[in-house]
């Protein structure tokens, strides 16, 4: 639970690069809205009685990749404190994996040590272990975990979703008159709940959806389908086809296999639920040129990303962001004041948080709603199209 001599001086050494940090870069129309509010009298929360915060982390199981993230993370929520000079938040680090009993019972501790908000944990698994636990004791959770199984009741997700993604995809796609979608997805779980998102997501735009698809996840399986899905985009009337795999899948078997079967970009708008920028080798695929994906604030998170660099001598992941917009939160909060600042009531007010990659809400199921920009690869190379919105009041497509 207790953080490393060498974590305690890397925090140290983020501290001095700046008390204003990050935040100080956001820009101050999002600051006044978000954290600039004046803070008022929190019972049981002052200079000499700080919010005791609790942040369940992914390692100390023995994985080697489970404990980089943890480490990510809590770096990344050290930078946040030191951003954000608040002596008001006493926060303490519990490792729980993914193991639900785990987690349960370093909920509970947490607790009993005087916890009033959760922070984590990432996978669903132990976000399903925690979630009980804290709601018995009134507490609400902050999961960094982005499976909408596990929001509602006390639970907040933090991490990005489909379901948003695709929305701000579609939206955008349905101003460009490219609104008439095919998808296509993968025969697995995540391919099934991908598919499920874009279809809620059709229900709030302008967009329809005129075709799916699915293969079976296998390079056989994938290379078996290709004709059908050329025929099904052919005859469906589609201008678009959002495909929900990742590079890490079947996303560069698709991206070659589509144009060699008469479905290329120059007929179709590619689309893609993930990342297309992650790895940065995807970039470079030919049959992507052209493609549109989301993504959060590129300038936000590269000034992000140069901090922690700066702090920390190597490049985050994606995940290390979540670590630092949960703490900006718990400060956010505390600035905010009230008798419950870490209520329901203030975690899904509609101005939302600013966070590392843009500003973020809660809503009232537990899931979240992010700003995210529209780009395209051309040339090998991210284009925004569409900025990723500054505040909820401002349009996005």
């Amino acid at each position: 639970m207790h953080s490393s001599n060498r974590t305690e001086r890397t925090a140290e050494r983020s501290g001095r690069l700046g008390r204003r940090g990050f935040l100080g870069l956001l820009g101050s129309t999002v600051l006044v809205s978000a954290c600039d509010m004046p803070a008022m009298a929190i019972p049981g929360v002052g200079p000499a009685r700080p919010a005791v915060v609790a942040m369940m982390l992914p390692g100390g199981d023995g994985d080697e990749g489970r404990q980089t993230l943890a480490r990510e993370l809590e770096n990344a929520a050290r930078l946040a404190l030191a951003d954000l000079g608040d002596s008001q938040i006493d926060l303490r680090f519990y490792q729980v994996g993914v193991d639900p009993n785990r987690a349960a019972a370093q909920t509970a501790q947490a607790i009993n040590d005087g916890a009033q908000i959760i922070l984590g944990p990432l996978h669903a698994q132990a976000a399903q272990g925690a979630g009980p636990v804290a709601a018995q004791a009134g507490v609400n959770v902050i999961s960094f975990s982005n499976n909408p199984d596990v929001a509602g009741g006390n639970v907040f997700l933090l991490g990005p979703l489909f379901e948003n993604t695709a929305t701000r995809l579609l939206g955008y796609a349905a101003a460009q008159d490219r609104g008439r979608v095919m998808v296509v997805s993968e025969q697995t779980e995540a391919g099934q709940v991908a598919e499920q998102a874009i279809q809620r997501a059709a229900q709030r735009t302008a967009a329809s959806i005129v075709a799916t698809r699915s293969y079976p996840f296998s390079q056989q399986g994938i290379t078996q389908a290709i004709p059908q899905i050329a025929s099904s985009a052919r005859s469906s009337g589609a201008q678009s086809i959002l495909m929900t795999a990742g590079s890490e899948g079947a996303l560069p078997l698709l991206a070659e296999s589509l144009p060699q079967n008469n479905v290329s970009p120059r007929d179709f708008q590619f689309m893609g639920l993930t990342r297309w920028d992650i790895p940065a080798a995807t970039l470079q695929l030919p049959g992507l040129q052209g493609g549109w994906f989301a993504l959060p604030d590129p300038g936000l998170t590269a000034q992000f990303e140069s901090r922690y660099r700066a702090a920390h001598e190597r490049r985050p992941s994606p995940v290390a962001g979540l670590g630092y917009d949960a703490v900006a939160v718990v400060g956010t909060l505390i600035r905010r004041g009230g008798r419950a600042p870490f209520a329901r009531e203030a975690l899904t007010q509609s101005a939302g948080f600013v966070g590392v990659n843009g500003i973020f809400r809660f809503r009232p199921d537990g899931t979240n709603e992010r700003a995210l920009a529209v780009a395209e690869i051309r040339d090998q190379r991210v284009r925004v199209l569409s900025p990723a919105p500054r505040s909820f009041a401002a349009g996005g497509s």
